[in-house]
């Protein structure tokens, strides 16, 4: 495959909150290893539609994936499908509603908290199911997994923000900060991963309102940041990314055969 990748997904995160209080992301931007675009999510602003839309390029209006009580696997190919298919190999540490989409469903915490299989389209991966399991416990997992599998592309995909702006709102401190802890909690592991050649992408489903939630248009709610970095990409500040078209980048990163929607400006010739 053309390169290695690691997509970390932070659920819920707004925009503004992105970018105003991770300083770890910003400082690589300033210094010119990363470059940071605005995004706007699709509709509706929540979870299993977005890692849906995000992960297969479909809209949770054509998916069909337009709630987050749709328990099922997905109807198309994901970006795990398209690694596979390439020949790769895939990883994630991720919310369990991740298996149920792409591995089986329901999900069996016993069968699925752990999973090494290489008949499925994530061969492996550390599931977890409580909104509050720690961030930095999950960064570990996602570790453990590229160390011990090497994986072609790994999926991170953390939930305490989108915990806090549920418990406390999204124009709250107690969001802001859990941004905040999870920028502290990748400075310690994204280093080596640029160091070793990934290329990176660091972005959200969707963001959170004042009112303790989120499915709905406003800016605060859609506007989500998206940082890349990686020497596959452009650092083009004029390129417009949208969701739909990440499972396309990520695809021509990894050099996997695709009919995906993508974004050539965000890419290195």
């Amino acid at each position: 495959m053309n390169n290695k990748v690691i997509l970390v997904l932070i659920d819920g995160l707004a925009w503004q909150s992105a970018y105003d209080g991770m300083g770890f992301l910003q400082g690589l931007c300033e210094a010119g290893q990363a470059s940071l675009y605005r995004m706007e999510c699709e509709l509706p602003s929540l979870s299993r539609p977005l890692y849906e839309c995000i992960l297969t390029g479909v809209r949770p209006v054509d998916s069909g994936v337009v709630h987050n009580q749709v328990t099922r696997l997905s109807h198309h190919d994901s970006i795990f499908h398209l690694a596979r298919a390439a020949g790769g190999t895939t990883a994630a540490a991720a919310y369990h509603w991740i298996s149920e989409l792409y591995n089986r469903s329901p999900y069996e915490a016993v069968r699925d908290r752990f999973t090494d299989d290489d008949s499925l389209p994530i061969q492996h991966g550390v599931f977890y199911h409580a909104d509050s399991y720690p961030d930095d416990h999950l960064l570990l997992d996602a570790e453990i997994l590229r160390r011990r599998h090497d994986p072609d592309f790994l999926l991170i995909h953390p939930m305490n923000t989108d915990d806090a702006g549920h418990r406390h709102g999204g124009d709250s401190g107690q969001y802001r900060n859990a941004a905040r802890s999870f920028d502290n909690a990748l400075s310690t592991q994204l280093p080596g991963w640029l160091a070793a050649g990934y290329q990176v992408v660091v972005t959200s489903d969707h963001g959170m309102n004042r009112d303790h939630t989120h499915r709905g248009v406003l800016p605060e709610e859609r506007q989500v940041p998206l940082f890349v970095m990686g020497s596959g990409f452009s650092h083009d500040p004029l390129a417009r990314p949208r969701q739909v078209e990440l499972c396309g980048v990520l695809a021509d990163l990894l050099g996997a055969a695709h009919d995906k929607a993508s974004n050539p400006a965000l890419l290195s010739a």
